[in-house]
């Protein structure tokens, strides 16, 4: 574990030439490499949230990857497409498969800033010998989606599955929990005005992501806990939304409005959702397009 700046002036060289001649400000980062030695299983990495981190650039940062070799066994995906941990309280799942294996644990730091370390949460979920799939559910062959379904869901031991605004999606009782799910905007809706984020813990949700937008795991037998969905800007004005969630266990919530969290008091497994979206009316009856 070392910081990466092995020739200083070399280093320098470019970037301030560079700055010179467009005006831009250079500033150095402190980079650290760990590797960290990890059994089979199902682990999470979080790099919990630092007040700093909206001025920062999202600072400190944290990339989890495989090691230039022996990476073979480790298995990562993010909940961020550009495979970023940021101080917002980002999170990875990395997957161990067979033996004990190493995972490269990159840190960037601004220098000189308070809180500039990370907190950096490592937590197993499953281990090698944990079964996610129920006995009763291994026989159901996947389903596809059709291009007319609005939410699609990948349900544990079915792949992806989807339905239309109104319709339940997924199978109270079934015992199959969702891994993931996406939403599809109405049309002539900006995808960035209808957002969502999946509940993975107490008080710990993922990352919005934009309508059109993948957001959970696929096969690494990780459920969601509760889901909850935003509104914003020209969606808000034509549409009112709700959503109700049951739960494995038999709990249900909902139905909950606009920007609220939809869970189980126990935040047992997420095991089918519904989303209702409904075109807002004008004065006199009209709805609005």
């Amino acid at each position: 574990m070392s910081d990466v700046n092995t020739a200083p002036d070399q280093a320098k060289t470019a970037p301030e030439a560079g700055a010179a001649s467009t005006g831009a400000q250079v500033h150095e980062l402190k980079v650290t490499g760990h590797l960290m030695a990890l059994p089979p299983g199902l682990f999470c990495f979080i790099n919990e949230a630092n007040a700093g981190a909206s001025r920062n650039a999202g600072m400190p940062g944290v990339r989890v990857s495989p090691p230039p070799a022996g990476g073979q066994n480790v298995e990562i995906i993010g909940f961020r497409p550009d495979g970023w941990l940021n101080a917002d309280g980002d999170a990875a799942l990395v997957r161990i498969r067979n033996q004990p294996a190493q995972v490269l644990i990159t840190i960037y730091q601004l220098p000189g800033t308070p809180d500039a370390a990370p907190r950096l949460k490592v937590q197993q979920l499953l281990t090698a010998g944990d079964s996610p799939v129920p006995p009763q559910a291994q026989a159901h062959p996947p389903a596809a989606p059709t291009d007319t379904m609005n939410v699609v869901a990948h349900i544990q031991s079915h792949g992806d599955v989807g339905a239309k605004f109104g319709d339940w999606l997924g199978e109270p009782g079934s015992q199959n929990w969702i891994e993931g799910f996406s939403i599809t905007a109405p049309e002539g809706i900006d995808p960035a005005d209808f957002t969502y984020q999946a509940v993975l813990g107490r008080g710990w949700l993922s990352p919005w992501v934009e309508a059109g937008q993948y957001c959970g795991s696929r096969g690494m037998a990780l459920p969601l806990l509760g889901l909850r969905i935003r509104l914003n800007g020209a969606a808000a004005e034509q549409y009112e939304i709700s959503y109700s969630a049951s739960f494995v266990g038999g709990a249900e919530a909902g139905p909950v409005g606009n920007d609220e969290t939809c869970e189980a008091e126990t935040l047992a497994p997420l095991e089918a959702i519904q989303v209702v979206l409904t075109p807002r009316t004008r004065k006199g009856g009209r709805t609005r397009r």
